[in-house]
């Protein structure tokens, strides 16, 4: 029988969004981590950030974790970059697809990337025009609020998403950053964008599963996830570590709809996280595993 595209896909951001909050890691075991995400059949992985290593040290040596990867198995591997000199580095490196961020929030925009958003917008069409025909996702952070102005309006967040298409992006993605996301903040943006986009979702109030539950039944259809719910933002103080993979694939299985992603790889490779980064994982899954494994009182 010939298997379809799967119902919700997933672009794992661990290696890079997970990672950037820990210690170091060597170049071997970040390859290591991203073969077992492979593995586990995630066929978009955020793979590394071509950003200056004295601001996020847990990156460096990202042209040598591309060049250690297995080109064959059919994953892409994206590079997130903040400005044209990143983008030539990731191209150059052979990047696959990149991730260009900018905020709605002004003052994160200016912490994040030493930048205005007019810059950042000026910067994606510079990195539109070097990536020729690769893909070039817009990830827009602070979608749902800013810990520095408050909430953002849905309208203002999609004016912005809309110049970011006319400056180059080839997809967009809309970022919880310091899990500021409601089931009604989540209805009311993408009633703004449309249920065609990427949504990017924190744990820092424990909403980021029940926010994904709400996209999906909105018909949103992509996420990024992260390993073990690891990761987040050295530029926002409080903020949480992402949506767990294997909890958001958790629950697609039990909905029914196709991911791809084998649930018992994956907590594979959560264990292999934890290990490397040597503390617990925030995931309850990974913790406790799936309900189908549970004893009987």
């Amino acid at each position: 029988m010939r298997v379809g595209p799967p119902a919700v896909r997933i672009r794992e951001v661990g290696p890079r969004d997970g990672l950037q909050a820990e210690a170091p890691l060597g170049v071997p075991d970040r390859i290591r981590l991203i073969a077992a995400l492979a593995a586990a059949g995630l066929r978009e992985i955020e793979a590394v950030a071509f950003v200056s290593p004295a601001v996020v040290p847990a990156m460096a040596g990202a042209a040598e974790v591309l060049a250690g990867l297995d080109r064959g198995s059919g994953v892409v591997y994206v590079a997130l970059v903040p400005n044209l000199k990143g983008a030539e580095l990731a191209l150059e490196a052979g990047a696959e697809a990149l991730d260009v961020t900018m905020s709605a929030s002004p003052e994160y925009n200016g912490r994040n990337i030493g930048q205005t958003i007019e810059q950042s917008l000026r910067g994606l069409r510079s990195i539109r025009a070097a990536a020729g025909d690769l893909p070039v996702d817009a990830t827009i952070s602070c979608s749902f609020g800013s810990p520095y102005e408050g909430d953002i309006e849905p309208a203002a967040v999609a004016s912005l998403a809309a110049q970011a298409v006319e400056a180059g992006a080839t997809s967009l993605t809309f970022a919880d950053t310091t899990g500021m996301a409601t089931p009604r903040r989540v209805e009311e943006l993408v009633a703004a964008v449309g249920p065609r986009v990427r949504l990017h979702f924190h744990e820092t109030r424990g909403t980021g599963l029940v926010n994904a539950y709400t996209a999906l039944h909105l018909g949103v259809r992509d996420f990024d996830t992260s390993i073990g719910g690891l990761g987040g933002s050295p530029f926002a103080a409080g903020a949480a570590g992402n949506l767990a993979t294997e909890a958001l694939v958790h629950l697609l299985d039990d909905e029914g709809l196709a991911s791809g992603v084998s649930l018992d790889r994956l907590l594979e490779a959560a264990a292999l996280a934890q290990s490397l980064i040597g503390h617990a994982l925030p995931s309850p899954v990974a913790a406790a595993g799936p309900r189908s494994r549970l004893a009987p009182a």
